[in-house]
């Protein structure tokens, strides 16, 4: 079908991970957006029917406005491409390598995308000792940050400022956890880049109250991050940033809008990761980013699903 055709869209939401009310926010501002388009619109919740069940549904195409877990990882992709149904965003593959940590920093390091120091470690064969070896091997310094591989929106994120942090951080993780990633903390400005269609289209400076850019500084009003638009670098390194977010939305293979996370510390980036289905809701960075440059959120959301396809 052509993408021009597109009349009776599928927006799925929702879902089962911990970014589940994110994503019903931002899959419910998605479909006030097409409606305003003249789009027919319709949900799917994860959570309520099985992925397969979106074959007795009548569309066009799928929006996919899922976050976290089964949702931007390759799984409900790889449902709607057995499906045949074009869908928006990035594919299997993409989606996967993005979600995981590792797989995501190898392709950074493949491509010259500077990423801060790491090593992970799974909970069997966590130890202090070993912790202790690895640090030294890796040349990290404290603070460090321990996360899960494979989560978004910052969950499971915690900073350490001592091996007695980190122990207890980790026991923590693990408890939830099977692998987690051990990463140099990197101070600087927070910097954060968008990518539709391929296209660059603008960076963002966060100023979060709180320690780091975390889940609640993301999505709760009284947690006040500044946004300040466009981020303050000069011409040469904002034009740089959006150059290393085009460039990492391009090795991972991705499809759609992408938003790079970035730190920028004594004049250098540092590619945190790559998130392949940004939020979508009034307290969300690329909306804003696109505000700025001219593109209404309803455009933004439009632009989107004209992109969508069967294989991404």
């Amino acid at each position: 079908m052509s993408r021009k055709k597109f009349k009776r869209v599928l927006v799925v939401l929702g879902g089962t991970s911990g970014e589940r009310k994110v994503s019903l926010d931002s899959g419910r501002a998605c479909v006030k957006a097409l409606k305003t388009r003249k789009f027919i619109v319709s949900t799917f919740d994860p959570k309520l029917k099985n992925l397969n069940l979106i074959s007795k549904q009548k569309t066009d195409v799928i929006f996919n406005a899922l976050h976290g877990k089964d949702g931007e990882d390759g799984i409900a992709q790889s449902y709607f491409e057995y499906l045949g149904i074009p869908y928006t965003h990035s594919g299997v593959i993409s989606s996967h390598n993005a979600m995981n940590k590792i797989i995501s920093k190898n392709i950074f390091r493949e491509n010259n995308i500077p990423t801060p120091n790491y090593f992970t470690l799974n909970r069997f064969e966590f130890n202090q000792n070993l912790i202790k070896k690895l640090i030294k091997k890796k040349k990290i310094i404290f603070p460090i940050v321990t996360k899960p591989i494979n989560e978004g929106s910052s969950l499971g994120v915690k900073i350490s400022n001592n091996f007695s942090e980190l122990k207890k951080s980790s026991q923590s993780l693990f408890k939830k956890y099977s692998e987690l990633i051990f990463e140099q903390y990197i101070g600087g400005q927070e910097i954060q880049a968008a990518v539709i269609n391929d296209i660059p289209l603008g960076a963002i400076e966060l100023i979060p109250k709180r320690q780091f850019y975390d889940y609640k500084a993301k999505y709760t009003k009284s947690a006040k991050t500044k946004h300040i638009m466009p981020a303050r670098l000069n011409k040469s390194k904002y034009l740089e940033a959006l150059r290393l977010a085009k460039k990492a939305h391009t090795a991972l293979g991705c499809r759609g809008v992408t938003r790079a996370d970035f730190k920028f510390f004594k004049k250098k980036f540092y590619l945190l990761e790559i998130n392949t289905q940004p939020g979508m809701t009034n307290l969300s960075l690329v909306p804003e980013i696109a505000n700025y440059c001219g593109i209404s959120f309803s455009k933004l959301v439009e632009k989107i699903l004209l992109d969508a396809s069967v294989n991404r």
